[in-house]
């Protein structure tokens, strides 16, 4: 299982342990094992990449930020983040790590009780069970105060009524972690919940969307109708509402980061051994500027975005929410530009070829575009900065 993948541009240490440079060229060790052509053959037989997310549960990847008591590595967002990244770089990223490890199993590892630690995240870490994601609704967007799936009291258990769009993986996870919204009992205004919800719960339906986006991982429309859940589906407090919430998505948007960070450094590294070699006029084409020039502003926009990930991943392993935010945005939409950018010069340099299958690289220009949109488009992101980190007053 490999291919002729080339090397990536080196980079400087950043900021970065020696144990973070050892982690990176242990993945890129694995991801060459495998490289592009394992990861479109794939998609091409409409399969999974089984064999790759067992190889990286074995060498204890899958469960790299996940607490060493449960299994895991005992490390952070910024140890999984370079997981994905470097899986990425050898043109095989796992969008379940986004979902599952990061997602999921912080969600539970911070907020989650005892027995939903000890049930979930030993599986999540060894990647015997995966966990999908569902907070996107067809009429809310990215307008998570609009979320209408609702859950209600019914004794000793809780009814779940709603719908959920563009969910990762629901065909190969045991569960999806569902935001549903919750009445408070003393002002009558709905708040954030989330519900572990096993794929075979009565009512939990689902159908997969027909995308033009070329992956492994399918994507899925729920159905909740009349889910009904025990006590203990309920992960963390009633009352904590966005904090959670929130606990989830910030490790979302550094991984989309990551994700992105992957797909671009792969691109760039293609135009620039395809710049080196391809020869008119008797000199390759990477001595013209105007190939050279825009493969180097790509190469600075995903340092630079790199840079604010591994901010972005820093704050938010020590503690600091808050701060873990506004530069998970940041990095986000940095990253999601830089992957864009990349991609389509790197099509451009290579001309015709950046349309052939054999380069890999066509298919990337729709899935670079999921960066910019998915978790929460540019502009959100731009709304948030505006508003946020500039203090200037919303306009909705």
């Amino acid at each position: 299982m490999t291919d002729s993948t080339p090397a990536a541009p080196s980079s400087p240490a950043l900021l970065e342990t020696d144990e973070h440079r050892a982690l990176r060229a242990a993945v890129r060790s694995l991801g060459s094992r495998y490289g592009r052509r394992y990861f479109t053959d794939v998609v091409d037989a409409g399969g999974h990449t089984d064999e790759l997310w067992a190889d990286a549960a074995k060498a204890g990847y899958l469960g790299v930020n996940l607490p060493e008591e449960y299994g895991g590595g005992g490390g952070g967002i910024a140890e999984l983040s370079i997981v994905l990244e470097e899986l990425g770089v050898a043109g095989c990223p796992l969008l379940m790590l986004v979902v599952s490890p990061a997602i999921c199993g912080t969600v539970i590892a911070r907020f989650g009780t005892e027995e939903q630690k000890r049930e979930w995240l030993p599986g999540l870490a060894d990647g015997s069970r995966k966990m999908a994601f569902g907070i996107t609704e067809p009429d809310a967007g990215s307008n998570s105060h609009r979320i209408t799936t609702t859950a209600r009291r019914d004794g000793t258990d809780w009814v779940l009524t709603g719908r959920k769009v563009f969910v990762s993986g629901v065909d190969i996870a045991q569960a999806t972690l569902i935001v549903g919204r919750t009445e408070d009992a003393r002002t009558g205004k709905l708040k954030p919940c989330l519900f572990i919800v096993p794929r075979d719960a009565p009512g939990f339906g689902r159908s997969q969307i027909d995308m033009e986006l070329a992956a492994p991982e399918k994507q899925f429309e729920l159905v909740l109708d009349d889910v009904r859940l025990p006590a203990e589906a309920l992960v963390g407090d009633e009352d904590a509402g966005l904090l959670q919430l929130f606990a989830g998505l910030n490790p979302e948007r550094i991984m989309t980061a990551a994700f992105a960070l992957g797909m671009a450094r792969y691109a760039l590294a293609q135009a620039v051994d395809y710049a080196r070699t391809r020869q008119v006029w008797k000199q390759p084409i990477g001595a013209h500027q105007a190939i050279a020039h825009p493969l180097a502003q790509a190469h600075i926009d995903i340092e630079l975005a790199r840079l604010m990930t591994q901010r972005a991943a820093h704050l938010y392993d020590a503690g600091d929410d808050m701060g873990a935010g506004e530069a998970a945005n940041m990095a986000k939409y940095a990253a999601g530009e830089a992957a864009v950018r990349a991609v389509d010069q790197a099509v451009h340099t290579l001309g015709g070829n950046g349309l052939t299958r054999e380069y890999g690289l066509a298919s990337m220009v729709t899935a670079a575009r999921v960066a910019r949109i998915a978790p929460v488009s540019r502009e959100m992101i731009l709304n948030y900065v505006s508003h946020q980190s500039l203090g200037l007053p919303k306009s909705y």
